[in-house]
């Protein structure tokens, strides 16, 4: 697929120092559309979509705000804490501004851990981006379903 200028303009916004010190595509060096096509195949492969992944995270965060801060248990299977700094974010492809949230959730059972922020569920519920290899807030795809347990 070829990059288009929205994906062009996008991918800049991402390089470190744009909109945050490190940037979104860590030190990954496959082009935004082939970073989105290969998670995208490979949820796929694992039987999941979009939807599912977004539906839970949303659940965990909203469940782990009741912490205020503090770590909390969520269906004896998740520990999850929110935390919130100061400040906003922008989106790379430049259609939002999000808080600066993050949550963490780390299932109890396996002991694998994500994290993700406000800006990451955008960026996977609207762009279907996952952010490159060695991004700090990279959730790979395969990782993210054995963390929420969804589609097995």
């Amino acid at each position: 697929m070829k990059m288009t200028p929205e994906f062009q303009k996008a991918q800049e916004n991402m390089q470190p120092g744009v909109i945050t010190a490190d940037g979104f595509l860590g030190n990954d060096d496959r082009n935004l559309i082939d970073i989105i096509i290969e998670d995208e195949e490979l949820l796929s492969s694992l039987n999941c979509d979009i939807d599912t992944i977004i539906e839970k995270l949303k659940y965990l965060k909203e469940k782990g705000e009741k912490g205020l801060g503090e770590p909390i248990t969520v269906d004896e299977k998740w520990e999850v804490q929110v935390g919130e700094a100061r400040g906003h974010l922008p989106c790379p492809f430049e259609d939002g501004i999000f808080r600066k949230v993050v949550t963490r959730v780390k299932n109890i059972k396996n002991d694998e851990s994500i994290i993700f922020s406000d800006l990451s569920l955008h960026l996977i519920e609207k762009h279907h981006f996952f952010q490159g290899k060695g991004s700090p807030f990279r959730l790979n795809p395969a990782k993210l379903l054995r963390v929420l347990e969804i589609c097995k």
